[in-house]
């Protein structure tokens, strides 16, 4: 018996040190680890809760930033033809182009809508118009009223010819004005 009870305190004692040791290992180092866990959390949700209130703050710069690009877009839509298809915005070059001619009084001789022609987000719409003007003033302030004009047109072609050489007054003029739309 006397060696069975030396066996037992050593076996209590190596009982009780790895009892200590699983208690620190899954027990004081878990407690540990789920603490960093939810420090981290806890400095993340911070760090976000910032974020949200910096932008709060800056709401009313951003809404401000907000209406200049809507003031300015609708400034950029001004310079374009209006129409929500090709052939509704050649028809109103069209009819803004003639309204030019014969307020300068031309008469107008023929008139075509050209292909669209998509260029990046817009399409480019053209119509070409014979014309006959009285003289070159006429012509002069027509092609200026023309090209001066919102929305911005640009006359691609441009063909001037005497209609009699006997009289050299009435000219004959052949335009292929263009202009950017939005419409598909």
């Amino acid at each position: 018996m006397n060696g069975r009870s030396r066996f037992l305190p050593v076996a209590i004692v190596l009982i009780v040190i790895l009892g200590g040791a699983a208690v620190y290992q899954y027990g004081y180092l878990g407690v540990q680890g789920e603490l960093a866990e939810r420090e981290d959390a806890a400095s993340v949700k911070m760090k976000t809760l910032t974020r949200y209130l910096t932008l709060i703050a800056d709401k009313p710069a951003l809404e401000k930033r907000l209406a200049d690009l809507r003031e300015t877009r609708r400034r950029e839509k001004a310079k374009i033809i209006e129409g929500q298809t090709a052939p509704l915005a050649a028809a109103t070059l069209q009819n803004t182009v003639k309204e030019v001619i014969t307020s300068r009084g031309g008469s107008i001789a023929s008139e075509r809508v050209e292909k669209p022609e998509k260029t990046g987000d817009f399409t480019t719409v053209t119509v070409a118009i014979d014309a006959i003007l009285p003289d070159t003033r006429a012509l002069g302030d027509a092609l200026l009223a023309i090209e001066t004009q919102t929305p911005y047109l640009v006359i691609r072609e441009l063909d001037t010819r005497i209609r009699n050489f006997r009289e050299p007054r009435d000219l004959t003029v052949r335009l292929k004005v263009s202009g950017l739309t939005e419409g598909k």
